[in-house]
């Protein structure tokens, strides 16, 4: 009888190539049958996002940049299962495939990365450089501090933090779980409160993505799936679709599971850091979907269409 095999999919960087990784723990200790040095192959896949450097997400096509070829990979059969960071995903999935598993959610927020001993925004220079390539950070850099000069910072973590160590920003925002992951808790000058900087929609979630179909997958994933953590991305996921937002538009939101008590923050701002619309719900884990949508709804009516026209499309 031929011993059970999966193939991984996911981006070759290093941060990629570690969330992986960790999928591939929890499948080996799930399920002892998956814990042979070959049961399980990762295999590394270039996207669309890693060959275009230049430029900014918006303009190149947003984030579906980083899942095309993974999510072709999958459709035609040559991997069994893909691993995304969930705030890279788009709301709508290619035909066929579907989100069935979410491992637990590491630190969703923003770190502060930055040279010469700065350790909070308040604290940087007036019109320092600080560089990144999130609409989202970049507006809500500028609508606490307008002074400041944000410039486009691309690649891999590893390229970003050379590139600050080379002076050529004063400062850049990552996200806490990448860094942490990588074993580079020693760059981050501050952990961002939500309250300070509201994260990306699924920021900290690993996302593993089959093919509907595929019910022999779908069962082994099924023993690794996180349910605060899935209840969280409903809700924040759902916002999404319901905003309509494109990868211009500056969306943030977290919610955050307490018991059976779920909470959810959102705000929509312009990428120049001027108007910004922030809301807040309270409610049942049951009911994540409905509160997503609900906050999604208020904001777009409270924003008005004009604002994500100017944003404009994907």
């Amino acid at each position: 009888m031929t011993p059970p095999t999966l193939r991984l999919g996911t981006r070759g960087s290093p941060l990629a190539l570690a969330q992986a990784a960790e999928a591939k723990a929890r499948l080996a200790a799930a399920h002892p049958a998956f814990a042979r040095p070959d049961a399980v192959t990762i295999v590394p896949i270039r996207t669309s996002g890693d060959r275009l450097t230049q430029g900014s997400l918006a303009d190149l096509g947003g984030k579906g940049l980083f899942s095309k070829e993974i999510e072709e990979a999958l459709a035609s059969g040559t991997i069994d299962l893909a691993v995304h960071s969930l705030k890279d995903m788009p709301t709508q999935l290619p035909p066929g495939l579907a989100i069935v598993c979410h491992l637990p959610r590491a630190d969703p927020r923003d770190a502060l990365v930055a040279s010469g001993g700065i350790a909070s925004v308040a604290a940087l220079p007036a019109g320092a450089t600080v560089g990144t390539a999130s609409v989202r950070r970049k507006a809500q850099l500028l609508h606490a501090r307008p002074d400041l000069s944000i410039v486009p910072l691309r690649g891999n973590v590893g390229t970003r933090l050379a590139k600050l160590t080379a002076g050529e920003v004063a400062a850049t925002l990552l996200a806490a779980a990448g860094l942490k992951r990588l074993g580079r808790d020693d760059c981050i000058a501050a952990l961002l409160a939500p309250e300070e900087m509201l994260p990306s929609a699924g920021q900290g979630v690993i996302a593993i993505e089959v093919r509907e179909d595929d019910d022999r997958v779908r069962f082994l994933l099924a023993a690794l799936d996180d349910f605060a953590t899935a209840v969280c991305a409903i809700a924040e996921r759902a916002l999404l679709a319901a905003l309509d937002g494109s990868c211009r538009t500056p969306i943030a939101a977290l919610a955050r599971l307490d018991g059976a008590a779920l909470a959810l923050d959102a705000m929509v701002i312009r990428p120049d850091g001027g108007a910004l619309y922030a809301t807040r719900r309270r409610g049942a884990a049951g009911d994540a979907l409905a509160m997503g949508a609900d906050a999604g709804a208020e904001l777009r009516a409270r924003a008005g269409t004009g604002f994500f026209a100017a944003a404009g499309p994907a």
